[in-house]
């Protein structure tokens, strides 16, 4: 592969994004035979074909799909380098991505309006979520950072510590067990467990507490958002267990409650993490820093929720 171009490489990445030879010449701005010629060229450098040709248009091998991850990789670097060439050139001014899960909407905004107000000449490109599409992110080093409660252990990366992240068990105010404490979870054998779609850092977490557990509870409806969950939980469709960080509102509302339960809140942590792979510039390390130093002050207040003092107490975790 030491003969394949840079060229070669765009030209690759763009048959990809549109599966047609025409379509990827008019976004280089070739000709056709021009764009078939690189792509030759490349195949008989790699020593295999790189796309499979169908009537449907031309989708990458095994082997294309790993050349285009070398090349994802190639124009991150090159990209970077420009940036910082550019910060050379202009101190302090840039962009700096962040990708955040879902369930982080309630307290991230926050920190990084606070991070925004103090460096109003960075701007911030934010992506929200589900985990396994920040992760794939985090992996091709499209986002210089990432804030989740479970990293993954796919990637390697650097990982700081936020704060606390509890999970408890929500349900409509008129459960059987609302002015009970300290109920054993198997107590909620007859009820409907309401939970996230697979593969979402609650539904991992959520399986992992009942396996624990001799607990064979009913399961309910998939949701693909807290916020449907929420809604659910009020109307009385079942209980579930979420962030105490996504119901504090709901829960100050007097809308829904959270029950007793021993064992509970399983705490976690919120983490602020990269890849190891990618090199932050200063404005990203300004970001970086920031939120370790300051992101817990922006997590919400869950001690009334779970009836603990901001004093710190042994809480169960997984």
């Amino acid at each position: 592969m030491r003969n394949a171009t840079l060229k070669q490489l765009r030209v690759l990445a763009a048959i990809a994004k549109s599966g047609k030879i025409t379509c990827a010449a008019k976004d280089l701005g070739v000709t056709p035979p021009a764009v078939s010629l690189q792509l030759k060229l490349l195949e008989k450098s790699a020593g295999m074909p790189l796309f499979d040709r169908s009537s449907q248009g031309l989708r990458p091998t095994d082997a294309g799909s790993y050349m285009l991850e070398t090349q994802a990789r190639i124009a991150s670097a090159l990209a970077e380098c420009d940036e910082g060439l550019q910060q050379l050139k202009r101190l302090g001014r840039g962009r700096v991505s962040i990708g955040i899960v879902s369930t982080t909407k309630y307290f991230a905004p926050l920190a990084l309006a606070a991070f925004s107000r103090e460096n109003p000449s960075i701007e911030l490109e934010l992506l929200v979520a589900h985990r396994d599409e920040i992760i794939g992110a985090l992996s091709s080093l499209k986002l210089d950072m990432a804030i989740m409660g479970r990293p993954p252990n796919t990637i390697e990366l650097e990982r700081q510590v936020i704060g606390d992240h509890p999970h408890v068990i929500i349900a409509a105010p008129d459960h059987p067990r609302a002015n009970k404490s300290r109920v054993p979870l198997r107590s909620l054998f007859n009820d409907t467990f309401l939970l996230r779609e697979s593969g979402s850092g609650t539904r991992i977490l959520t399986d992992q507490m009942l396996a624990k557990t001799d607990l064979a509870p009913r399961f309910g409806m998939e949701f693909g958002s807290n916020e449907t969950i929420k809604q659910a939980v009020m109307a009385g469709l079942g209980v579930a267990f979420i962030s105490a960080h996504t119901v504090a509102a709901k829960v100050a509302q007097g809308r829904m409650i959270v029950l007793s339960i021993k064992g509970l809140p399983v705490v976690k942590k919120w983490y602020v993490l990269r890849s190891k792979a990618k090199h932050l510039l200063p404005r990203g390390t300004a970001l970086w820093e920031f939120l370790i130093k300051n992101g817990e002050r922006f997590l919400p207040d869950v001690s009334a929720l779970i009836g603990r003092s901001k004093t710190r107490v042994q809480c169960r975790t997984l």
